[in-house]
């Protein structure tokens, strides 16, 4: 408020000095000093407008230097203040790609699927699938749908729809399905009542209740169902035949602890 005040009084003073002659005492009052209700009657008179100007610039510049004098100055930055600000800004930079180290794998890559351990995994095909091609898999499968391939893997093969190839598992299931191949299993061999084998089938041990079309090569027992047709030979170290089951081929021991053939020539 003090700075309007002395602009104020300074444009008061300003105009005071811009009449020319004397007042009258009488006409001067503390309501006339004031810019809003000073009048001033100018016509008729000769001014010198160069030296008004001239009074009107230093008056000018005289505010000037109060709103100067008033005014806060902005510190400027300081060099370091840049520098710093320039490194943190390097610093916060978010790397490229490029720039991050990628991990290196070191672990060995298994080309063969069934050296390995059985993994706690089983890959679903489902009813309505149709694949062309081979399967491998340190898991298991369950195939409902249809595989043109051969299928390979460390754990278990169940099959209830279509096989087209070969499978090799540590144990192989079929319940009322198709498999036209060679089954090698390292463990048990199941095939349920309703489904249809076409090739040989080599395991450790077997139970057929379905139909077989091939030999059957078993180094432990092998059990036929009372609903098992076998067309081929069976080769195991014991046989068990319920009544029912129809076998057109021959039967073996060959892995039987017994010499069969000393049996006979001792006497």
């Amino acid at each position: 408020m003090g700075l309007f005040k002395e602009f104020k009084d300074d444009f008061s003073q300003a105009v005071n000095e811009l009449v020319p002659g004397d007042v009258p005492e009488k006409e001067v009052e503390p309501k006339a000093q004031t810019a809003d209700n000073l009048v001033v009657d100018t016509i008729g008179e000769n001014v010198d407008v160069a030296s008004e100007l001239s009074k009107l610039d230093g008056l000018l510049e005289h505010v000037e230097e109060q709103l100067q004098e008033t005014t806060v100055p902005r510190p400027t930055p300081s060099e370091n203040f840049a520098e710093h600000t320039i490194n943190t800004q390097k610093e916060e930079q978010i790397p490229q790609m490029n720039d991050i180290p990628q991990p290196v794998n070191t672990q060995p890559v298994n080309n063969n699927v069934l050296s390995g351990d059985v993994q706690d995994e089983t890959s679903v095909i489902t009813a309505s699938t149709v694949l062309t091609g081979d399967l491998q898999s340190s898991g298991s499968f369950d195939i409902q749908g249809t595989i043109n391939g051969n299928v390979m893997c460390n754990g278990k093969i169940v099959v209830t729809g279509t096989v087209n190839g070969n499978t090799n598992s540590s144990e192989f299931f079929a319940d009322v399905a198709k498999v036209e191949g060679e089954i090698v299993s390292t463990g048990t061999v199941k095939i349920g009542a309703g489904s249809v084998i076409i090739g040989n089938i080599s395991a450790s041990s077997a139970v057929i209740a379905g139909a077989v079309k091939g030999d059957i090569d078993v180094q432990g027992p092998v059990v036929v169902d009372t609903s098992a047709v076998i067309m081929g030979n069976i080769k195991s170290r014991s046989v068990q035949i319920n009544n029912g089951a129809v076998i057109e081929g021959f039967c073996s021991q060959t892995y039987a602890d017994i010499d069969v053939q000393g049996l006979f020539e001792g006497k």
